[in-house]
């Protein structure tokens, strides 16, 4: 049986809508959602700075003003989309509503992004009470799909998030750098590594800046980021 007509058949015995325009589900591999939205999550291609793939209006300039005035530790961040619509919607589905089967055709969309020559793979990691509450890590599961597919090593064990911090809606870059500062440590050596740190969603760069700094401190040679979704600056 076909996946579409499978798709079919377990929306008759467990009806279910597309949050995104409340048609029927009619595919497994991207359910809730409907195979036509889904096709709809493009890759972003217009102007972004180089540096933090913050998306521009222009496509004259190169690097947003925040890079200039305060370079991230990390080398370079590239990211599928911007969050937004669809995207946004999946991969709030995916992190805050347990649809865990979403992360690997999320995942997949990692896939397309040019891979960087690095040592090993780190996701951004929970801390113990974030761990026990959304029951996996978000990061880890789209980072294993990367390095399946790329044959680079994860790490796991040498970034760990030891302070829970207060939700991150609504506040500042600078609210944000705020409070994360000191929620993660390093604990082993990196010493000459190059590595590609993975995250679901980048919004103002505050835990990209923090991981990526920690890392070189800890002696990584360059420190590269990857995520599903950029937001727009706002």
């Amino acid at each position: 049986m076909d996946t579409g007509r499978l798709a079919g058949l377990i929306n008759m015995i467990y009806p279910s809508s597309c949050p995104a325009c409340g048609s029927g589900t009619d595919n497994t591999a991207c359910a809730p959602f409907c195979k036509a939205c889904w096709s709809g999550i493009t890759r972003y291609s217009g102007p972004a700075c180089k540096v933090c793939s913050v998306p521009f209006s222009s496509k004259y300039a190169s690097v947003c003003s925040d890079c200039l005035k305060k370079p991230p530790a990390f080398t370079r961040a590239l990211s599928y989309g911007i969050y937004e619509n669809v995207l946004a919607s999946a991969i709030g589905r995916f992190k805050f509503q347990g649809a865990r089967r979403l992360h690997k055709p999320l995942g997949k969309f990692l896939l397309e992004l040019e891979m960087p020559a690095v040592d090993a793979i780190v996701p951004v990691p929970l801390s113990l009470t974030g761990l026990l509450s959304r029951g996996f890590n978000q990061a880890l599961l789209l980072s294993k799909i990367v390095s399946r597919h790329h044959g680079i090593p994860m790490i796991t064990d040498g970034l760990l998030k030891v302070k829970d911090t207060p939700s991150q809606i609504g506040l500042s870059a600078r609210e944000r750098a705020i409070n994360l500062k000191g929620s993660f440590i390093t604990v082993r050596d990196f010493r000459s590594m190059k590595l590609l740190v993975v995250d679901d969603v980048m919004t103002t760069g505050a835990t990209a800046r923090e991981c990526s700094g920690l890392l070189l401190k800890t002696g990584a040679e360059e420190v590269y980021v990857m995520t599903l979704a950029r937001a727009a600056a706002g």
